[in-house]
Parts: C-alpha cells; structure tokens; sequence
C-alpha cells in the first residue's frame, strides 16, 4: 500500500495517495487550502474530496479512499485485491 495523506475538511476526513501523480513529491508537504492541496514541486492541485487534478501541471487524479472514522481512528476501506 502506498503513502497516505489524511485531510481534515471543516471537519470531514478525507484520505488521499500522499504522492502526487505529475512528479515525485509527498503532498503532504504541499500547502491546503480547504478542500485544495497544493503541490509543493510544481504548484499542481487536486480537489482533497474527489483526487481531480484542479492546476496545471497536474492532469491525473490522484486515488481517494473510503474513511470510516471507528472509536476515533481513521479508518479506510482496503483497496481491492491488498493484503
């Protein structure tokens, strides 16, 4: 399983693949802005919601998960065919 990044949205948790699909940088490192992340190499964005790549020169959604929050731990479903 790769690296995720876990957003807080005015209060919705979202889980995202914390490597960006344009270039080899952690988007966690990058900047958010509400439902925003930013890039930190290229200025690239996505929608944190739905993985759309929002800014050049980002054109590949990046891959969202399901988040199920249980007894406070975040949760996300296990991608098909993961052990």
């Amino acid at each position: 399983m790769p690296a995720l990044a876990v957003y807080n949205v005015d209060g919705d948790v979202f889980v995202t693949d914390n490597m960006c699909t344009h270039g080899n940088a952690m988007l966690t490192d990058g900047y958010q802005d509400g439902g925003i992340i930013e890039c930190p190499f290229h200025g690239g964005s996505f929608d944190i919601a739905t993985g759309a790549a929002k800014a050049f020169p980002c054109q590949v959604p990046i891959k969202t998960y399901s988040v199920t929050i249980d007894d406070g731990w975040v949760c996300i479903d296990q991608p098909e065919g993961s052990a």
